[in-house]
């Protein structure tokens, strides 16, 4: 049997295959820090979508908490004369004045 030797490697030859090593490594960093900033951005995305959920939400919540205005219904035109003259009478004249003021003389 032959016996094989081992060859021993300059200490050159070493330091290059080191050096590849480092290289390929330092790579991965690199695209591990593009991966981890895209996982960044999908996130800071999701966050952003969940921040506008939430106050949609909250608008909606004010939006029962707070009374709405109650809508005034349509006055028939004979009641707003009645709060006309109401308003008159509230005022301190008396029909005959708001009868003179509205040039009607037949009615007193």
């Amino acid at each position: 049997m032959e016996e094989k030797k081992r060859v021993r490697r300059s200490a050159e030859e070493r330091i290059l295959e080191i050096n590849e090593k480092i290289e390929k490594f330092e790579q991965s960093l690199v695209e591990l820090d593009d991966k981890r900033a895209e996982a960044m951005i999908a996130f800071d995305e999701k966050e952003a979508n969940l921040r506008d959920k939430i106050q949609q939400l909250q608008l909606k919540k004010e939006d029962i908490l707070s009374p709405k205005p109650i809508k005034r219904t349509r006055k028939s035109k004979k009641q707003k004369i009645a709060d006309l003259v109401k308003l008159a009478n509230k005022s301190g004249l008396k029909p005959e004045e708001i009868a003179e003021r509205l040039g009607i003389d037949a009615l007193i």
